[in-house]
């Protein structure tokens, strides 16, 4: 067993006023220690002179009861590692001792502990399939094909560079020349409309969604949501508060007559037009048109996450709504996790002019700032030009991915899947036929060690329809292979 540093002094409480001696009272806190959990077999013990230094006491009683220890087992010493927890401490003595719940009355159950509503809302119930990587893990990029080395090179670089200014407290709006690089990628790529002062860092987009719930809405207030639509965006909204209105998506993007038929007094909206989720459509020029309009005469809000709008296979790139938007009432969201790599925790948002001091307000209340470091190193691999070829590079392998998934549906599932959206993005849907459970398929292909998302979980109304859908951005052509044959098998 690997022994731990004795880097800190544990909590030993002593009273020089006690009756009790110290040495006696310094032994009993040690094994109610040991034998509670609070220190593991083999974990280091500070030296009879620290320990005694620490507590302001001579060391002779700190020697007496380390000697005390060690004769009944509890302590061990070892040639040049000191004082350690004694490893052969028998399981059924050391252990955490947990607190005896309250006896039920006679005839009773026992009562569940209270939590909050919100809570309630953010549990959600078992997903085998995300237990696995490689195909088909839904949002998981091309991990082994990005440039880690110069990522690496770009952290060390302002690693080794740290300044006090790098280390205080950063901006709740995130560092400067991030935003105005963000603002200029923005501007050239997906027309979007803004300045640097506009650029809000988050964490990711699920950020950036809490970030627009709390500063948008009051509880209760009746959002669109398109239907079906992604599960996060559900749970982000209604643990604020907000009362969520699914409204039916088509080949056009959200229904927005529908909308309006359904929750006139809607506060806001929130859409996927460039590669909707989870149906991978794409959001006709009129319906954007159409929920513009009517956003600018209800006074509402548009929240537009911008999901997968860098992976476009087939047609022109389109421009991201809030470009066309000419009344401030669009939101824009955006994150690197999928382009770079989920555990980097960087995205963006830009909040109409009017409004963001109240964002900055709102992120500084959530969790005041991002790691000013990762955000240097991004600025970084955007200026030099990384990340424009790391998106070139992308797009052409996750076009060879996608085309290799459909080639493998065709030979192993037939028409057993009916693919829609395959033209963007870094996964596709597909239609099961109704009879079809597709959240048992998913678990049975889990069990095979291949990860589809169900399609029906993606709807606030049930019964969803049934489906699946397949990431391929993670997933090699080996795998994808092997995946699709095995999907096959587990009809």
């Amino acid at each position: 067993m690997t022994r731990m540093r004795a880097s800190f002094v544990p909590p030993v409480a002593v009273d020089p006023a006690s009756a009790s001696p110290i040495y006696l009272q310094l032994s009993d806190w040690f094994r109610q220690a040991i034998l509670s959990g609070q220190l593991h077999p083999g974990q280091r013990v500070p030296s009879t002179r620290r320990l005694a230094n620490e507590l302001k006491i001579s060391r002779i009683p700190v020697l007496g009861a380390y000697e005390q220890l060690q004769a009944e087992g509890y302590l061990e010493t070892f040639q040049g590692a000191g004082t350690c927890v004694a490893r052969a401490i028998p399981s059924d003595l050391a252990g955490p001792m947990r607190a005896k719940p309250p006896l039920p009355s006679e005839g009773s159950e026992p009562a569940a502990r209270r939590i909050s509503r919100r809570a309630a809302l953010m549990r959600t119930p078992p997903q085998t399939w995300l237990s696995n990587l490689g195909a088909f893990r839904v949002g998981m990029p091309a991990l082994d094909h990005f440039p880690a080395g110069q990522w690496s090179k770009l952290v060390s670089r302002h690693a080794r560079s740290l300044s006090v200014d790098g280390m205080i407290y950063g901006d709740p709006m995130g560092y400067l020349p991030l935003r105005e690089a963000i603002a200029d990628y923005l501007g050239a790529m997906r027309g979007v409309r803004c300045e640097a002062a506009q650029v809000l860092i988050t964490t990711g987009s699920q950020q950036g969604l809490q970030i627009c719930a709390h500063v948008l809405f009051d509880h209760g207030d009746r959002v669109w949501m398109e239907e079906p639509g992604y599960p996060g965006a559900h749970q982000a909204l209604r643990t604020a508060g907000a009362q969520l209105v699914p409204v039916p998506v088509d080949e056009d993007g959200i229904d927005v007559a529908q909308g309006a038929r359904l929750g006139p007094d809607a506060r806001a909206v929130y859409i996927t037009p460039s590669h909707q989720f989870p149906l991978g459509t794409t959001m006709s020029a009129a319906r954007r048109m159409q929920l513009l309009d009517w956003a600018a005469r209800q006074q509402a809000w548009i929240i537009e996450d911008d999901y997968d709008s860098e992976y476009r296979f087939g047609g022109r790139p389109l421009a991201s709504l809030q470009g066309a938007d000419r009344h401030g009432r669009v939101v824009y969201l955006g994150t690197f996790s999928k382009v770079m790599f989920p555990a980097l925790r960087l995205g963006y948002l830009v909040a109409p002019r009017d409004l963001v001091e109240d964002f900055c307000a709102g992120r500084d209340a959530i969790d005041t700032f991002t790691s000013t470091l990762y955000q240097r190193a991004m600025t970084d691999f955007i200026r030099e030009g990384h990340f424009a070829r790391h998106i070139r590079s992308m797009r052409m392998l996750y076009q060879e991915r996608r085309q290799a998934v459909l080639a493998g549906l065709r030979e192993h599932l037939g028409d057993r899947l009916k693919v829609i959206g395959a033209d963007a993005g870094m996964q596709l849907a597909g239609y099961l036929s109704p009879e079809v459970d597709d959240v048992a398929l998913s678990r049975t292909a889990a069990g095979q060690g291949v990860s589809v998302r169900p399609l029906s979980l993606c709807y606030l109304e049930p019964p969803g329809r049934s489906g699946l859908i397949l990431g391929y951005g993670g997933a090699s052509l080996e795998e994808i292979g092997e995946g699709t044959r095995k999907l096959g098998q587990c009809f």
